[in-house]
């Protein structure tokens, strides 16, 4: 009786409450993860219409990472972080006790050759005189002509060894040179008037000749800053050199500042610099143009990232095609606004773009995908 209960009613019972936990359990892994929320609210865009790029921060002088001429121990490091250095100053020394010793050793050699200079000078001075001598005798018959003839070769050895004992002592010299040279490049110093950056090595540390992903030491003008924006390749013909631009600081949107326009860098680099946002492609290439901000409109420090829009108001730029189905932006005829042309290009009127044309080539087959594949015009789009 007992276990027919058992059979009836708990072990049912039991399976209905594990198909439940289950079903619960299956709910709760399969929902979607909560979004996480931004560290901080990004910048909203200043201009209606607008493109946008994310930058880095950097020195007028860009960063110069300072790299040794050759490898060695450092022994000395005189400067720190921050420190403003001239031209000339010493950055750090590599270990210089062998090439000092090889310089002694060089100014020894040198030594001894300049003697025998000076010996074999005073051996041609003797020679000289001796053959004179024996030219200024009126009775051939007090000399031989053998005698004579041994007297003219004299002369003619010593002058042959003064010479050689002349070319020893200016190879010693030289050599002694290079080793100075040598000495002097194990002391590494700041190539121009900036501040040190950084400072990525120790005393005692091995410091290796060549470029490094992590330059020794870092240094830069800090006096003005520089904005390197990347903008991205789809949406780089809507820039114009000279476009009105607003810089924002991440992490607060309150600290934002007007951008000058600087210059364009017309060769597009693969992309280096993320934005964070995990749906971001990094297969592709960056547009890079340069802008100036004044440091007390935003504090910044060097290498901080920041958000970059540029304002889109204006006349758009056109593109055209040429031969091979590419196109050079501002090589289009002047003409109406968003006009297409008889060689099927887009003229703008070059009066109402403010600067230059970038160097910029964009396929011209984007442009005749038709109205319905443009975006619209008053959106934005983020590089």
């Amino acid at each position: 009786m007992r276990r027919n209960i058992i059979l009836a009613y708990v072990l049912p019972a039991l399976a209905l409450a594990g198909l439940a936990a289950g079903v619960v359990h299956a709910s709760r892994t399969s929902a979607p993860p909560a979004p996480v929320p931004p560290v901080a609210d990004p910048a909203a865009p200043p201009y209606e219409r607008y493109i946008s790029g994310s930058g880095i921060v950097e020195a007028a002088s860009r960063d110069v990472g300072v790299a040794t001429p050759t490898s060695g121990v450092i022994v000395e490091i005189p400067v720190t972080v921050g420190d403003a250095v001239r031209k000339g100053d010493m950055l750090f020394r590599l270990d210089d006790r062998e090439r000092k010793a090889a310089l002694a050793q060089q100014r020894a050699a040198l030594a001894v050759a300049r003697a025998r200079v000076a010996e074999a000078r005073v051996a041609l001075e003797k020679a000289r005189a001796d053959a004179a001598r024996v030219r200024s005798l009126r009775d051939g018959r007090a000399v031989s002509a053998e005698e004579a003839a041994q007297r003219g070769y004299a002369e003619d050895a010593a002058r042959t060894a003064l010479a050689s004992a002349t070319a020893d002592a200016a190879q010693a010299e030289a050599a002694a040179r290079a080793i100075e040279v040598d000495l002097d490049r194990l002391c590494v110093r700041a190539p121009m008037d900036a501040t040190v950056l950084q400072v990525n090595v120790s005393e005692g540390e091995y410091a290796t000749a060549g470029a490094l992903s992590t330059p020794l030491v870092m240094l830069g003008d800090v006096s003005r800053l520089h904005v390197r924006v990347d903008i991205d390749e789809n949406i780089a013909w809507r820039y114009r050199a000279g476009m009105p631009a607003t810089v924002f600081l991440r992490g607060n949107r309150d600290f934002s500042a007007p951008l000058r326009f600087v210059r364009v860098e017309p060769y597009v680099l693969p992309k280096t610099s993320l934005t964070g946002d995990t749906t971001e492609r990094v297969d592709i290439r960056v547009l890079q143009v340069l802008y100036a901000f004044d440091v007390r409109d935003m504090p910044a420090y060097v290498g901080q990232q920041v958000d970059v829009y540029f304002d889109d108001t204006g006349p758009r730029a056109g593109i055209g095609p040429a031969a091979g189905g590419m196109a050079r932006m501002g090589d289009d005829a002047p003409g109406s606004t968003g006009r297409v042309g008889e060689a099927g290009a887009v003229a703008v009127e070059r009066s109402a773009v403010g600067g230059a044309m970038p160097e910029v080539v964009v396929p011209v087959r984007d442009l005749k995908k038709g109205a319905g594949s443009r975006r619209p015009a008053d959106a934005g789009v983020r590089g």
